[in-house]
């Protein structure tokens, strides 16, 4: 009766990783119980987790390295993997909330956020790239952009593309505190796309930083976010709080990979309960403020809930 932090489905959004081909389902050795899907595998699992109670969704494509180039040409290519998933999951399933990425890493040589020149990323120009890749998926049927770029400027630039083109109605869900985290590394696995030389320390912020969180989430709000996100979640819990004291906006979080991973290890060693320790943080990062997670956990949730 008093308790005061309720954790519901549906504060969960459900990350899933997306391959070309058919019937494939593959798990990600580092994150045990997540997987790979082909298309028509990945219809088959949004159905499942529909039945769960999970109502949004956030599709993370794995891209052939033959397809991928410095200019992440192919993350705008209609004919392409990720925007055909993205029409073909809303036209089987047009209740469900689809956000979508907008970076170039899943797309680049490089595998960076931003053009590389000369070991230095290109701000501007990339900006240029990302409209484009937004406007693509905003015309194959998204709901919610997430740019997790942390290119300066990009949320109003992608604002004013979005609305131009006529999507005034598609949210901007802005990845404001990214921080350079080693909590990543399975992500990357997953989809191959480790930066190929040096790191992301230049446009990702310091995991030393609080105070830097207020300057970008002010930057966003005025610049049109209509949610503000913070990533990691654990380990930021204090930034959570931070942006949910400060801001009227939306507080969205992502519990990620290796936060995942590591009580993924930890109870196969049988050397805690996973579930009640997947309970204790995800409750943890609806205490600090977060309205809407995107957790791993989101399928296990639902299903220890059910």
């Amino acid at each position: 009766m008093v308790e005061e932090t309720r954790l519901s489905v549906d504060d969960l959004i459900f990350p899933l990783f997306l391959v070309e081909g058919k019937k494939i389902k593959q798990e990600v050795l580092s994150m045990p119980g997540i997987y790979r899907f082909s298309m028509d595998e990945l219809l088959i699992e949004i159905g499942a987790c529909i039945e769960l109670g999970i109502k949004s969704f956030a599709p993370f494509p794995s891209i052939d390295q033959k397809l991928k180039d410095s200019y992440a040409s192919e993350s705008h290519n209609r004919q392409g993997l990720y925007i055909r998933s993205i029409g073909a999951i809303k036209k089987q399933f047009p209740e469900v909330c689809l956000v979508t990425d907008v970076a170039m890493d899943p797309y680049s040589s490089d595998g960076h956020d931003g053009i590389v020149n000369s070991g230095e990323i290109l701000n501007d120009e990339t900006l240029e790239v990302l409209g484009k890749m937004a406007l693509a998926q905003a015309q194959a049927g998204t709901d919610i952009i997430g740019p997790s770029d942390m290119m300066d400027g990009r949320v109003g630039y992608l604002r004013e593309v979005l609305d131009q083109g006529g999507f005034k109605n598609v949210s901007i869900m802005s990845y404001t505190a990214k921080y350079a985290s080693a909590f990543y590394s399975p992500f990357r696995d997953a989809l191959d796309s480790a930066p190929k030389s040096g790191d992301k320390k230049t446009y990702q912020m310091n995991p030393a930083n609080q105070r830097e969180a207020l300057t970008e989430a002010r930057l966003d709000t005025e610049e049109g976010a209509d949610f503000l996100m913070v990533k990691p979640a654990l380990s930021y819990l204090d930034v959570i709080k931070l942006l949910k004291d400060h801001f009227d906006l939306p507080i969205a979080a992502y519990n990620v990979s290796g936060e995942y991973a590591m009580v993924k290890a930890a109870a196969q060693k049988g050397w805690l309960d996973g579930d009640k320790i997947m309970l204790e943080i995800l409750t943890s990062i609806k205490r600090a403020g977060a309205d809407v997670i995107l957790s791993y956990f989101a399928k296990e949730f639902a299903q220890l809930k059910d």
